[in-house]
């Protein structure tokens, strides 16, 4: 079984995986109090479905960009329980993970979200998920200039530059914001995993692509 943990946002999400295949998820709004939710949370999704943290074979953990103390939170404590587990620790982007379950539309996607100082975190990538522009901080106008055209927009896209995007052919998706990141997460890291990419707790890295997001 394999843990995947999202605290990338002040929407933070957990999944629970077979084989890469979703057993059960938790979603929850916790704002800022990451520190104190995240490991209740693991331990109560473990008990849901009757496992103990020794049953975990993986984990996997959102590596940014996105809110700064969030992102140290969630990186410490995969790297707390693979160092007292002995297990491997894969991380995939935050940006990457709101993108991949639009690959199917036949479109570049764009994902993004706000960053502070009028500027938006976002990447993009190809149908087959192959990242085309990666991750960076630009300003809104800077985006729309350098998306691929006809892109996909999801993530966090603010409604002032919806009209923006529709008038240079884009699309965007409407919805609830990183509810299941860590559905997808868990996807991404599996295939990860598998291909011998996990790596041992101390090498992980978070993706900041200012100090403070």
């Amino acid at each position: 079984m394999e843990l995947a943990i999202d605290t990338a946002s002040e929407m933070a999400s957990l999944a629970l995986s077979q084989d890469g295949a979703l057993v059960a998820e938790l979603s929850w709004r916790c704002g800022r109090t990451h520190t104190v939710q995240l490991l209740p949370s693991i331990d109560l999704l473990l008990r849901q479905v009757g496992r103990r943290p020794g049953d975990l074979q993986a984990i996997f953990v959102c590596s940014g960009p996105g809110n700064y103390v969030g992102l140290r939170v969630g990186i410490a404590a995969a790297q707390g329980l693979a160092y007292a587990l002995g297990l491997p620790v894969v991380g995939v982007g935050r940006l990457e993970a709101e993108a991949y379950p639009h690959l199917l539309c036949g479109r570049p996607v764009v994902a993004l979200h706000r960053a502070g100082r009028g500027q938006v975190a976002w990447a993009a990538y190809a149908p087959t998920g192959e990242e085309v522009v990666p991750p960076r901080l630009s300003t809104l106008d800077e985006v729309l200039a350098q998306a691929p055209p006809q892109a996909l927009f999801c993530g966090e896209v603010p409604k002032e530059t919806a009209e923006a995007i529709d008038a240079r052919g884009g699309r965007v998706v409407e919805g609830a914001r990183g509810q299941r990141r860590a559905a997808y997460i868990a996807e991404l890291g599996y295939r990860r995993w598998r291909l011998g990419q996990g790596v041992p707790p101390w090498q992980l890295r978070p993706i900041y692509l200012r100090e403070a997001v």
